[in-house]
């Protein structure tokens, strides 16, 4: 690589950290779902409830470097500077000139990738491992050599042990090949090889699945029920249209390419594959952000073909303003499609989140603020009001700190002076009870909907009970959680958890 060419691309990596550090405001806490991966970090296995075992890695990881919000929001960041690297590898792949790579890395960078990437959460790795095996695929059909078949199996590999969503990568990849000349590939010995290693890679996650009764099916029969239920097809389209939104001439480049062009021809497969990935994610109701890694491969390809078509005088006009455009719509976003504003301004401009849809929840309704924001906020108040109510009991060391879901009970332990372990009969935590310690006391944190008949039904079963706190900030979807303490049981504590236990184990 050229040094002009590789200061540029440093000058792109250097961008994207910087944009990745202030796109939050410092009011916000860490997110819902990222208290639970970094508690993972604690109960390492070779598979969980919620997800595969990869992020618990990077948690583990997280955790030996301090466990500071810094490292929190480091690697979902470095995730997001890899696919753009990847991408500028992939235009270089392809013969692209430095104005194709310039185009290209403005379109990775300035997209939604930028709000996806701020989260500690298997997303910003899922893309990252479509744009990898792409990438490797087509390295594999320009040079025949059978290395990269094998390196496409293992980021396969690594894909589907941080998330099970790029199985349908590999669902739309099936039928584009048979469709078109590149099925003759399904004859090389490297192509089942690489399945083969691919499958042996996977397989202690898959004997995971097996031995604890494939939870990944339940999570996606609860996931269908209670999400995925309120999700409209043609919402689901809709909003491909948001995530690479000033980059959708040079996508459409890439599929017109795909489709017509001799140089592109070998490729031609790569068009049929993204035609039926959106079929299958359209019809089977899925949330629109699983889709987002099928783009940056088509970025790539999009880039060079635009660039090419434009080597004219009309296209030292439009050149300058295609690289510009993706720029442009960030700008024109940065107040709305970022969490860098308080729940106050963003009450107090709804109208456009609003119009974007952002203020839909996954129960699909409208709400003050985005859903992402109002799981940002109340966490660390939370913790804070748990750790107070821990000093208050007499015997603390022999208190259970319940909560009612996976939310408070990861904020708890990582927000958490005292040490505290908190449980939940929700999601993984299912499998974390520490039940060698024989307990007395119960701290129970109760969600706002059903903490009202709270000390009526538990207060007979110990000497002392009490409300001791709640969550106050309004903004927060754990606004109204409630904080109870009980001590000195009369039942067996630990009894009555093992039942609890086992009735959800056999459900």
């Amino acid at each position: 690589m050229k040094t002009k060419e590789s200061l540029l691309l440093l000058l792109f990596i250097l961008l994207k950290f910087f944009l990745q550090s202030i796109l939050i405001d410092s009011g916000y806490d860490l997110q819902r779902d990222e208290f639970l991966h970094l508690d993972q970090a604690n109960h390492l296995a070779l598979g969980f409830t919620s997800i595969p075992p990869f992020t618990s890695w990077i948690s583990f990881l997280i955790k030996l470097l301090g466990n500071t919000v810094f490292w929190v929001k480091f690697f979902p960041a470095l995730f997001g500077t890899l696919t753009l690297v990847v991408v500028w590898f992939t235009i270089d792949e392809l013969k692209g000139n430095l104005y194709a790579k310039i185009l290209g890395a403005s379109c990775i960078l300035f997209s939604a990738l930028l709000r996806l990437n701020t989260l500690f959460q298997p997303n910003s790795f899922d893309v990252l491992s479509w744009t990898v095996v792409f990438y490797f695929i087509i390295k594999y059909i320009n040079t025949d050599k059978p290395k990269w078949m094998y390196w496409t199996a293992v980021f396969f590999a690594l894909g589907f042990l941080n998330k099970y969503n790029i199985a349908f990568l590999v669902l739309g990849l099936i039928p584009g090949i048979l469709m078109t000349k590149t099925r003759k590939l399904l004859l090389r010995k490297e192509v089942y090889g690489a399945i083969l290693l691919a499958i042996v890679l996977i397989s202690p996650n898959l004997f995971w699945q097996y031995s604890n009764d494939f939870p990944v099916f339940k999570h996606m029969e609860e996931l269908a029920n209670t999400q995925l239920v309120n999700v409209q097809r043609l919402s689901f389209l809709k909003n491909q249209l948001f995530f690479f939104t000033g980059s959708i001439f040079v996508i459409l480049a890439a599929l017109t390419g795909l489709s017509t062009s001799k140089d592109l021809g070998k490729f031609r497969f790569l068009f049929w594959s993204f035609l039926f990935t959106l079929i299958i994610y359209t019809y089977l109701k899925a949330k629109d952000y699983y889709a987002i890694g099928l783009y940056p491969i088509y970025i790539a390809i999009g880039s060079v073909y635009l660039i090419n078509k434009l080597e004219n005088n009309i296209g030292k006009v439009i050149k300058p303003i295609l690289i510009a455009l993706p720029l442009l719509v960030m700008i024109l976003s940065y107040d709305i499609a970022f969490p860098n504003k308080t729940p106050e301004y963003i009450i107090q401009n709804q109208e456009e989140y609003k119009a974007l849809g952002l203020l839909r929840w996954e129960d699909g309704k409208d709400h003050q603020i985005p859903q992402d924001y109002a799981d940002m906020l109340g966490w660390c108040e939370l913790a804070e009001k748990v750790d107070v109510a821990y000093n208050l009991i007499k015997e603390p060391d022999k208190t259970l700190v319940l909560c009612d879901n996976y939310g408070q009970a990861g904020a708890i332990n990582y927000y958490s002076k005292n040490g505290i372990k908190a449980v939940s009969f929700d999601a993984d935590y299912v499998n974390w009870y520490d039940l060698d310690t024989k307990y007395t006391n119960l701290i129970r944190v109760k969600y706002s909907r059903e903490r009202d008949n709270e000390l009526k039904e538990t207060s007979p079963y110990f000497e002392y009970s009490a409300l001791h706190d709640s969550v106050t900030n309004i903004y927060a979807r754990e606004y109204g959680t409630s904080i109870f303490i009980f001590e000195d049981a009369k039942i067996d504590i630990n009894r009555r958890i093992e039942e609890e236990l086992e009735k959800i184990k056999n459900k």
